[in-house]
């Protein structure tokens, strides 16, 4: 697996179990032998939605409510085969949407 790359794109809606996540996956990379660049936050995506609170008249009162995706990417260097095995065993949180790319 010499000259291979392994990219690690995590997007969450709870930044605390980005953050927790990507501590594990870096934790198991380094444990293994594995050179582990990041993880590098990405901007935060936010979307914004604006409801009438009354279902006829009162133009004016709305609510607003915003979601924000956090958004990290992690790059592991000269991965092994002990490494690919330890991430492919690794049990993350519920909350945390995993994309695994090889280079």
């Amino acid at each position: 697996m010499q000259d291979q790359k392994i990219r690690i794109r995590l997007k969450s809606f709870d930044h605390r179990l980005i953050d927790q996540s990507a501590l594990e996956i870096v934790d198991t990379a380094k444990r293994t032998g594995a050179q582990v660049r990041g993880p590098i936050p990405l901007p935060t995506r936010k979307e914004k939605f604006t409801v009438l609170i009354s279902p006829h008249v009162n133009k004016d009162a709305r609510d607003q409510y915003e979601i924000r995706t956090h958004k990290r990417v992690l790059d592991i260097v000269e991965p092994t085969e002990k490494t690919v095995d330890a991430l492919m065993k690794l049990e993350l949180a519920a909350g945390v949407d995993v994309q695994i790319s090889l280079s």
